[in-house]
């Protein structure tokens, strides 16, 4: 009964934050400098041309007369039309999802088997000069941000050494009429390794840009987590019993460690879909990051609205789903 409630507290906490996200964004991005209208319109357009888009586009309405429309649009699932591209936000918004979260969850699996690796390594050797070469590289990786990483590996890897694409998400000779936008599961589903490899290759430079700063966050708390929990009376017990030092790590410590760590994960992998934006940019990534640079570049009101939304629904979602995963995983939470 007490978990119903939390969870139906959470979801009117949801739809509260949502609300507030639409508000702040709409009233922001129309007080902003810069007419959408005027971008719109040939050099020589009359005084009558400006009027009649800005009466099309309703903005000749007061700004709270406009969140109300949008807004009753938007319980309908109307999200309105795109300015520049004169096609529904939603359809638009949509189909650039699947590119981007494709995107985030490879960089988010290569942050989980770097920082896990980091982490179970520098526990292991705690205390010889490895521990230390990595709380170095911990460090580097952190000080440096994800776009930063992003030039480094288009220098390195896609012009000193032309190893991966450095732009795309498929090479063009190879791609299919995909079904979907999910080029990486679609390719996979069809046992077209080949393609799946190439869709994968494109996507690597970028997904590791931005795996790498979370690589280091997640190695630090995992491994402050697997410090503090091998002083613990069960560990000790283990070692007793004749267990070797990486069993007692793995099966010992690690589930007990590995809860904080998931919060973090969670938590991390709402702002990793947010960072994508710069990368999807500098790799000419055609995912929903590079679609928000392009809206904002033309003041596309509609389309930045349903960006902002759609990102706000997929933090307070990813929000939600970890809460309830730590609180099924911890037993104490559970019972209370």
């Amino acid at each position: 009964m007490l978990f119903l409630q939390s969870v139906t507290l959470r979801l009117c906490t949801t739809f509260i934050t949502l609300f507030g996200v639409a508000l702040i964004v709409f009233f922001v991005i129309r007080v902003v400098p810069g007419n959408p209208i005027a971008m719109m319109l040939p050099p020589g357009a009359t005084e009558a041309d400006v009027a009649r888009l800005t009466a099309l586009y309703g903005l000749d309405k007061s700004i709270p007369q406009q969140f109300l429309i949008w807004l009753s649009g938007v319980m309908q699932g109307d999200f309105g039309n795109s300015i520049t591209t004169k096609q529904p936000v939603l359809q638009l918004v949509l189909s650039r999802l699947p590119a981007t979260l494709e995107l985030s969850v490879m960089a988010l699996c290569i942050a989980i088997v770097i920082g896990g690796t980091m982490a179970l390594t520098g526990t292991r050797l705690r205390g010889s000069k490895t521990e230390a070469a990595i709380d170095i590289g911990n460090g580097m990786a952190l000080s440096v941000p994800d776009f930063l990483w992003g030039l480094i590996l288009i220098l390195t890897f896609g012009v000193l050494m032309p190893v991966f694409h450095i732009s795309g998400r498929v090479t063009p000779s190879l791609a299919l009429p995909f079904s979907t936008n999910f080029y990486l599961t679609e390719a996979a589903l069809r046992l077209r390794f080949d393609l799946w490899l190439d869709i994968a290759a494109h996507m690597f430079m970028p997904a590791l840009a931005l795996a790498i700063p979370l690589a280091a966050i997640i190695g630090q708390l995992l491994k402050q987590s697997l410090k503090e929990t091998m002083h613990l009376d069960y560990v000790t017990l283990a070692r007793t019993k004749g267990y070797s030092e990486t069993h007692v790590i793995l099966h010992e410590a690690l589930p007990n460690a590995i809860l904080p760590t998931l919060t973090l994960v969670g938590v991390q992998f709402t702002f990793l879909i947010g960072g994508t934006v710069i990368i999807e940019r500098l790799f000419s990534y055609e995912g929903l990051g590079n679609m928000a640079i392009d809206a904002v570049i033309n003041r596309d009101l509609p389309l930045i609205q349903g960006i902002v939304i759609l990102f706000a629904v997929i933090f307070t979602g990813v929000n939600l789903l970890v809460d309830l995963t730590y609180a099924a995983l911890n037993p104490r939470l559970r019972h209370a």
